[in-house]
């Protein structure tokens, strides 16, 4: 469980989906330096908020031990299938006294730091709901104030987020960013491949 989250801006990372199109174990597949994808995209959230939240799968293994040591708080979500709105509802629910959530995906590793620390300063200064944009589409992370927890906790099957965004269009703040590279997820061995060209181009 973690530790005392009243007042804080958290980051909860979801990490407990299968992986099914990629074959299983994508989480902790290599990058090109090394580094496992799950523990990377931590790396780069932990920095900008207060604390890190990874939700797991229940049943322990590599991918906790790496997240714990990249310096994460691991909750194991015990949902047999857990979807991207059990998950979320996990997290947060893990940490309700939170000043608010950035909801970060596991399988993102190319999400700079800096786009990170963008959406958790937006939440800092009052916003309700914000995201990063690039050229018209919407990215991640997504942070939302403490006033959605009972929706985010409320949360079910593999949706995630995507209905409370449209109830609540208005409250979001748009954030500008440049970097479409983030936008890259990791489904497929494929896409492990295009984000490691990605990182080996810089």
């Amino acid at each position: 469980m973690p530790a005392r989250t009243r007042g804080l801006i958290v980051g909860i990372l979801l990490a407990a989906g299968a992986g099914s199109r990629f074959g299983g174990g994508k989480l902790v597949a290599r990058l090109a330096d090394g580094r496992g994808v799950a523990a990377t995209t931590c790396a780069r959230l932990l920095p900008a908020v207060d604390l890190v939240v990874a939700v797991v799968p229940a049943q322990p293994g590599t991918l906790e031990d790496e997240l714990r040591a990249a310096g994460a708080e691991v909750v194991r979500c015990g949902a047999e299938h857990p979807g991207m709105g059990v998950s979320i509802a996990c997290g947060v629910a893990a940490t309700a006294d939170a000043a608010g959530w950035l909801v970060a995906l596991g399988d993102m590793p190319l999400v700079p730091t800096a786009q990170h620390r963008l959406v958790a300063d937006a939440l800092r200064s009052g916003a309700a709901i914000a995201a990063p944009v690039c050229r018209g589409r919407r990215g991640h992370p997504v942070g939302f104030a403490a006033r959605f927890g009972d929706e985010l906790r409320a949360l079910a099957g593999d949706e995630g987020a995507r209905a409370l965004l449209a109830r609540h269009r208005g409250a979001l703040v748009e954030l500008a960013v440049d970097n479409d590279a983030s936008w890259l997820d990791i489904d497929t061995p494929s896409d492990l491949a295009a984000v490691n060209h990605r990182l080996g181009s810089h």
